[in-house]
């Protein structure tokens, strides 16, 4: 039953919301800043309510570590709920990296856009390094990005090798990176049998502030490999005290 009440919930949210698409339009045409943090306001609001209906019990460590400068978000992908139990706690905003097949979903892709999210093509490495570029322009505007550098959700007990590309943006863009470990979405739907939701109690924590420029040179070079690492061991540090 929560999974029918979730998409009831999105539905009428889109139905309602549909007015207000065009007035944010016209407020991009006048203040691009202010249309994304408007936009950004209402989706966290839409994602606590759709938490609230999944039974997301969610505790969160870090949040001291987020600075008040635009960063890239750097996370373990285990769930399609990552995205809704980050984003409520990241009060400046931020855009995701998505796939690019979730841009030719209606309503949807309209409201990624609206939060500043890109859209990243894997199979072709010249469009995929546009959005690279992309993303190197929105941080240094100062809006802060998110990514999850595995590429695909991940339920196994080990991570996907980080995709060393993902990273690319902090260090050209000279923004810090924060590591995020999240455990326990995945319980949420993704481990359950067919299209059901349950209650699941969730940890997300945020790690400290990488500065790219001033990591050993070793790790400089290798720094995806660097950033999950430092998120093995978050993990694995709330393992041994969970």
């Amino acid at each position: 039953m929560r999974a029918f009440f979730i998409v009831l919930f999105i539905v009428v949210f889109f139905i309602v919301t549909i007015p207000l698409d065009l007035i944010l339009f016209l407020v991009g045409k006048i203040n691009p800043g202010l249309q994304i943090s408007i936009c950004q306001s209402i989706v966290r609001a839409a994602f606590r309510g759709i938490l609230a209906i999944a039974g997301a019990d969610i505790t969160v460590e870090g949040l001291e570590n987020i600075p008040d400068e635009a960063v890239l978000f750097v996370g373990n992908h285990q769930s399609y709920f990552d995205i809704l139990c980050t984003c409520i706690f990241i009060k400046r905003g931020v855009g995701y990296v998505a796939k690019k097949e979730m841009e030719k979903i209606p309503f949807l892709s309209l409201w990624m856009r609206g939060i500043n999210c890109l859209f990243l093509d894997r199979e072709n490495i010249k469009e995929g390094l546009k959005t690279i570029l992309k993303g190197v322009e929105e941080l240094k505007k100062g809006y802060s990005m998110f990514i999850f550098p595995e590429g695909t959700r991940n339920q196994g007990a080990e991570m996907l090798p980080f995709k060393e590309g993902s990273t690319k943006m902090a260090e050209k863009a000279k923004v810090p990176v924060i590591p995020v470990a999240i455990t326990g979405t995945a319980d949420l739907f993704e481990n359950n049998h067919g299209l059901k939701v349950t209650p699941a109690k969730i940890h997300v924590a945020f790690g400290t502030p990488i500065i790219p420029s001033i990591l050993p040179k070793e790790e400089r070079k290798f720094l995806g490999a660097y950033v999950q690492s430092q998120i093995k061991t978050m993990l694995s540090s709330y393992e041994a005290t969970a």
